[in-house]
């Protein structure tokens, strides 16, 4: 394996490694993240364990402070739940905007929840998070408004969706089936309909993150 891409590998498992300790509390708010112990625990260089820990400090998992290194954040359940109301307007208006754009060809978002599927029967929490996080970000760069991305994007909904997904007891088939709405919504290619359920999605993750079950389907 050359040895860039061995080390884009490395930093992608340290990341996957330091989301589930954290998303699982292991690693509790506040606590140090030592590089030199992580790196010894995997064997490997700090290098890889320090480019994890930028990828986390963008997902606001992680805050870093010169001389005393990395720590958790603090993540407490407001947080957790205070997006979700910006995050399904953006949504909103993002599925709107890509329903119109791709003209029912949804071929990549298929792609996507397959792989969420695939994830859920392998019981790898990790690929579901990155192809979930990937389904949205698919819908946000499908709307083609440069602002609605950068605002989404502020957002970490990555971190939010690990925190998510490993907090609470939603299972992983369930996780996967909650996208396939959104993407019959945005085949059929009416931009209040994708709408709808890109809200309903967004809202339905917010009840799992405060511990409730998903709403029940909207009547036709």
């Amino acid at each position: 394996m050359p040895s860039q891409i061995r080390k884009i590998v490395l930093r992608d498992q340290v990341k996957d490694l330091l989301l589930q300790r954290i998303a699982s509390g292991e690693l509790r708010p506040g606590e140090r993240i030592v590089e030199t112990r992580i790196a010894a625990e995997l064997g490997t260089s700090q290098a890889p364990v320090r480019e994890a820990l930028r990828d986390l400090e963008q997902l606001r998992l992680v805050e870093s402070e010169p001389f005393k290194g990395a720590r958790v954040r603090e993540f407490g359940d407001a947080e957790l739940v205070e997006v979700y109301p910006v995050r399904s307007v953006l949504e909103e208006l993002a599925a709107k905007l890509a329903a119109e754009r791709l003209a029912g060809d949804v071929s990549g978002l298929e792609a996507e929840v397959e792989a969420m599927r695939e994830a859920a029967e392998q019981g790898d929490v990790n690929a579901l998070v990155r192809h979930d996080f990937a389904f949205h970000r698919l819908i946000v760069e499908a709307a083609g408004n440069p602002v609605l991305e950068r605002c989404w994007k502020s957002l970490g909904v990555e971190g939010r969706i690990t925190i998510t997904l490993y907090g609470t007891s939603i299972e992983p088939h369930e996780a996967a089936e909650l996208h396939v709405p959104m993407l019959e919504a945005i085949r059929s290619g009416r931009p209040a309909a994708a709408g709808r359920a890109a809200r309903k999605h967004v809202e339905d993750f917010a009840r799992i993150a405060r511990g409730q079950p998903p709403a029940k389907a909207d009547r036709p």
